[in-house]
């Protein structure tokens, strides 16, 4: 399991990709799709046809570093809608992407709302 400190930028492309990337091709889209920093610190996930495997890329002080996970029976609910970020990604707060990785459906999740800081740009 994954523990992310709320402070962390979690960006979703939305588009399913070809796992078989390694960092070098990953980095890539990064820099395609999102139009941001693959070295920034922040988290890149990205999703197979099936959404049953997720990547997520993110840089750590000397080098990139790569995450994976298959399911064995289900599929990850990723959220729809319009790209916030870049062509086809959105970004995530860490608690909903830790739900999204425990299974739960964030369209049917009800979220009291909240004071948010505006992002930066």
């Amino acid at each position: 399991m994954l523990s992310l400190p709320p402070s962390v930028r979690i960006f979703v492309c939305l588009a399913p990709t070809d796992l078989r990337c390694g960092f070098d091709r990953l980095a890539h889209l990064v820099r395609q799709q999102f139009s941001g920093d693959p070295l920034a610190g922040h988290f890149f996930v990205f999703r197979n046809r099936r959404s049953d495997r997720l990547k997520l890329l993110y840089w750590d002080h000397g080098g990139f570093c790569l995450w994976y996970k298959r399911l064995e029976r289900g599929s990850f609910v990723f959220p729809t809608g319009p790209a916030t970020v870049g062509a086809q990604g959105i970004e995530m707060r860490s608690a909903d992407f830790a739900m999204l990785l425990d299974g739960v459906d964030l369209q049917s999740v009800r979220r009291r709302p909240r004071y948010q800081r505006p992002m930066p740009a």
